[in-house]
């Protein structure tokens, strides 16, 4: 009965295992290839171009960029001057203070000399209490508008507010940490006015800004992150930005379009019921349902994708951290398949729920939980003295080959078409680090997606945790020192009372 057992469990695995790797590997072939004529596309479209003939044209549609903060007293002065400093004609930058509990809304108050005003605040998706809205006195910042509003306990709570407040109907979502090209705006409103469909979002690759060189909320010098932690998550960013979502915009069944960096027509947003604030994953969840939407209006519509690096981030540099992220990311992911498992396979919502939901189905939230049985079936197959030891060999080296493969030809693609690092010696510690991932870093990330999928199964709770910002060099000193200056105000004031 036993031999019966191992017999049949062989054949059904190892059939399973082979077609399913082989299936992985050319969609990621296949996407590759996409995503590299997609990119030749729009390099060779954009050479004829000059985007800045946008800031002198009266038919630039407006655009008001939000950004939610919680907790940011590090980095806001910066990051809020940065948004103010963006190119374009028309637009206006709404933070949202979502009931942080240090220094952030002081730092703003003082730094912008912000006065409460009567705005009129239309709550057209519904959110946790707006307690204050603020405008400077100073004729200088007229585009700010700051938001004071309950915590509502997720990013997506916030951006509602800021949707609500909005004046333009295009809007962009960023995070208050990020670090802005001067000319995000006049890229990514192209597709807006460009195609022939309507086009309800656009994303761009979004990089990591540790160890980058910054200077009053400026990018003066990329570099490759010096830690452990960053320097992996360069490479995934790499990865998934310039091959995955790119190939994915080119068929038009974009599921993802980051929450760092997203632009977005504010009327299908509010059509679709806006954020979803019970989401981990907010931002994938919302395109979801927006295309959804879209597709049951039966309304031609395109998501787009830009190929250039418009935003830098900072990333978790420490596992506990990283670890939080992750496990939310794949929570989020498994959340998301599951409120919308009716548009899986099913021909009305065309090539996103025929091809795209798919893939994320079987080759993004399954992978995980089939890398992990592959390993145990391998532990079995050691224990019972049952495995091929040269069959073994050649697979995991042809597997370990192919992902290196695929990660430096991303790395040397994007410096081709983008070159942004300082120096060639900086890609090449890249692409040295693409062949220490699959050790290194790879078992940690599986490890997250799993505890990602058991929080999702048991229905465990988990918090949203909080990204302790490190701040950015040059700046730390002058944000210091507006830290004490207001905590030394707050004192007096106190001490008056």
């Amino acid at each position: 009965m036993e031999i019966h057992f191992q017999y049949y469990l062989h054949l059904i695995y190892d059939r399973l295992i082979f077609f399913y790797s082989v299936l992985i590997m050319l969609s990621y072939l296949t996407l590759l290839v996409l995503s590299i004529f997609e990119i030749k596309k729009y390099l060779k479209r954009n050479s004829y171009i000059d985007h800045k003939l946008l800031l002198s044209s009266p038919y630039a549609p407006g655009i008001s960029v939000l950004a939610p903060a919680y907790n940011e007293a590090a980095t806001i002065d910066y990051n809020v001057h940065s948004l103010l400093s963006l190119d374009y004609p028309s637009f206006e930058v709404i933070i949202i203070n979502d009931g942080s509990t240090d220094e952030t809304l002081e730092i703003l108050i003082d730094k912008y000399q912000l006065e409460p005003v009567a705005f009129a605040y239309y709550e057209q998706i519904i959110t946790q209490p707006v307690k204050q809205l603020f405008k400077s006195s100073n004729s200088v910042y007229f585009r700010l508008l700051v938001i004071d509003k309950e915590n509502g306990g997720s990013k997506a709570d916030a951006s509602n507010a800021g949707i609500n407040a909005a004046l333009y109907p295009i809007f962009l979502c960023t995070d208050v940490d990020c670090i802005l090209r001067r000319d995000t705006l006049l890229k990514m409103v192209k597709p807006f006015i460009e195609e022939k469909v309507k086009v309800i979002a656009t994303g761009a690759v979004i990089r990591i800004v540790n160890s980058c060189e910054v200077e009053s909320g400026v990018l003066t010098k990329v570099k490759i992150p010096a830690k452990f932690l960053p320097l992996f998550q360069e490479l995934e960013y790499v990865r998934a930005f310039l091959v995955g979502r790119m190939a994915w915009s080119k068929v038009n069944a974009l599921l993802l379009v980051s929450g760092g960096l997203g632009m977005f027509d504010k009327k299908t947003v509010i059509a679709a019921g806006g954020y979803d604030h019970a989401s981990f994953g907010e931002d994938m969840e919302l395109v979801t349902r927006m295309r959804g939407y879209m597709e049951r209006q039966k309304t031609p519509y395109a998501v787009r994708y830009i190929p250039e690096s418009l935003c830098w981030t900072e990333v978790p540099d420490n596992i506990r951290v990283f670890g939080s992220q992750r496990t939310r990311w794949t929570k989020g992911l498994a959340q998301n398949l599951w409120i919308h498992k009716k548009m899986i396979f099913n021909p009305r919502y065309g090539r996103f729920g025929m091809i795209a939901l798919p893939y994320w189905l079987l080759f993004e939230w399954f992978a995980p939980i089939i890398e992990f049985t592959g390993i145990l079936y391998y532990i079995y197959l050691i224990i019972t003295h049952s495995i091929n030891w040269d069959f073994a060999i050649i697979l995991l080296a042809f597997v370990y080959t192919f992902s290196v493969m695929l990660t430096v030809t991303a790395v040397l693609w994007d410096e081709i078409t983008q070159k942004q690092y300082a120096s060639k010696t900086e890609v090449m510690k890249l692409c040295t680090a693409a062949f220490f991932e699959p050790f290194l870093y790879h078992p940690l990330a599986l490890f997250f997606s799993l505890r990602g999928n058991y929080f999702f199964f048991t229905g465990k709770k988990l918090h949203w945790g909080n990204m302790i910002r490190t701040g950015f060099a040059g700046s730390k000193n002058l944000i210091n020192a507006t830290v004490r200056r207001v905590k030394s105000r707050k004192k007096k004031k106190h001490e008056k009372r």
